[in-house]
This record gives structure tokens, C-alpha cells and sequence, in this order.
């Protein structure tokens, strides 16, 4: 790193990780083999129709998370839903996660990645 403002980045984010590692967790880290990588996605003759920088993407996907454990509180917390109600809304969104498994390369530790009901 012979550039002084990429090295006081990297500084900033571990200083950033770190607090939020002694608050008790935080957001999840991308994998570091991702880490200035690109997903593209291809057509059937080969051709590159969209790429995407592997932090945006991973980005996308935990806040896609974010949102479905959101609407898992809510539906757990629900005065109106009865039991059953529940139990199958839950299982609907245990599906969406185990989906999401497809995801689970982009995450560093494996704790952050997605179980569905295998896990």
C-alpha cells in the first residue's frame, strides 16, 4: 500500500470493526478472496450483460437479510396472527433464507452466512 489515503482506509475500517466487534457484533465482513472482485452475470452466448462489484452485491444481500429478520420480528410479534398462522409465515421465511444460501461465499465468517432449515 504505497498510497496514504487507501492505507488510512484500511485503518478506519479495522478501527470501525472493531468498535462494533466490542459493542457486540456488527455488520458482516466480506470474504477477503472477494475483496475488489466482480460477479458478472452472462447471457446465454457468453456476453457480460451486467457486472457488479462484489462489495455492492454482498451489500445488497445483507440488507435483503436486514429486512427479512425485520419482518421476522414483526410476525413473531404479532398481536393478531395466531400460532398457526405464524408457523407457516416462519417457514416461508426460513425458505427465503435457505434461498439465500446461494450468497454464502461472499461472507468471511461463517456464523453471518445463511442457514435455511438444514441449519
Amino acid at each position: 500500500m504505497d498510497d496514504p489515503s487507501e492505507l488510512y482506509e484500511v485503518v478506519v475500517d479495522a478501527v470501525r470493526q472493531a468498535l462494533r466487534d466490542e459493542a457486540g457484533g456488527g455488520e458482516p465482513s466480506l470474504s477477503p478472496r472477494m475483496v475488489g472482485g466482480h460477479v458478472a452475470f452472462r447471457d446465454s452466448e457468453g456476453r457480460v450483460v451486467k457486472e457488479v462489484d462484489a462489495h455492492t452485491l454482498f451489500r445488497k444481500v445483507t440488507a435483503v437479510r436486514e429486512k427479512l429478520r425485520v419482518l421476522e420480528q414483526k410476525l413473531n410479534n404479532h398481536p393478531k396472527l395466531d400460532p398457526g398462522d405464524v408457523a407457516e409465515l416462519q417457514a416461508y421465511l426460513t425458505r427465503s433464507f435457505g434461498s439465500l444460501t446461494t450468497f454464502n461465499f461472499l461472507f468471511r465468517e461463517d456464523a453471518d452466512k445463511f442457514r435455511g432449515s438444514g441449519g
